[in-house]
């Protein structure tokens, strides 16, 4: 893994194209030349969002500016009441159905969606062929008694539920299955394509350690760090030029 730090929220993201497609053995590099045929690109949004995230959008118009469709996918399956990420990854599932069986993606994932395409990749690498994770969330089933402490987990366990502001800032129960189910799956699943994890140093959330732990552990990882929290709004031309780069004109 190689890290490249970021002191400012700009990144020169053409040495990131160019060292991944040479890090790629000749087979790697064909298959990625006969992918771009039948590529299509997601974005997965996190925890409390929805498919109109500030993000998603955001990069979606830079999408369209290149004549390219980002696939904004709900993973509040069934809602956001009841989601789980086993829900979740459904509906990646559906929404690869619903192409061509040979299409391959590209996919940014934003914590908790991070999560989700590390996951969905592990499970499915003949359907991932690149993809850049914001903050991804691993280990998100042990990070919520940081997030709202012991006791609150003991009360969300007894009643069910746990009142969230969701998508839209409304707020909402969310039932305790979700964490129920977030323990079924893997924290670290092994992501095998090549990836670009952009993280921020103020996350308090999700803090920069996972990111760099994880870097450290897989070959196929490339980290970048920014100055910024773990709503990265402040780093979106970053983002921008790394998708371009990356997923784009890779």
């Amino acid at each position: 893994m190689r890290r490249i730090v970021v002191a400012t929220n700009r990144v020169c993201t053409s040495r990131i194209r160019r060292s991944r497609l040479a890090g790629l053995p000749a087979c790697g590099k064909l298959a990625a030349v006969i992918a771009r045929v039948s590529i299509r690109h997601a974005y997965l949004h996190g925890f409390r969002s929805d498919a109109n995230s500030v993000k998603g959008t955001w990069l979606a118009e830079r999408y369209l500016a290149r004549g390219k469709t980002l696939e904004r996918l709900d993973l509040n399956r069934p809602s956001f009441r009841e989601l789980t990420l086993s829900g979740a990854l459904a509906a990646l599932d559906e929404a690869h159905a619903a192409g061509p069986a040979s299409a391959r993606w590209r996919l940014v994932g934003s914590s908790m969606g991070g999560y989700v395409a590390a996951l969905w990749s592990a499970s499915h690498p003949e359907r991932v062929d690149r993809a850049v994770l914001l903050c991804p969330a691993f280990g998100f089933a042990r990070r919520w008694e940081a997030l709202i402490g012991a006791a609150g987990m003991q009360a969300w366990q007894q009643t069910g539920w746990r009142t969230f502001v969701g998508p839209g800032e409304r707020e909402s129960p969310v039932h305790w299955a979700l964490v129920e189910d977030m323990r079924r799956h893997p924290e670290q699943p092994a992501i095998a394509c090549p990836t670009v994890i952009v993280h921020g140093r103020r996350d308090t959330v999700v803090p920069l350690s996972v990111s760099r732990g994880y870097a450290e552990t897989n070959p196929s990882v490339e980290l970048t760090e920014v100055d910024d929290d773990h709503a990265m709004v402040d780093s979106l031309e970053t983002i921008g030029d790394i998708t371009a780069s990356f997923l784009l004109e890779g």
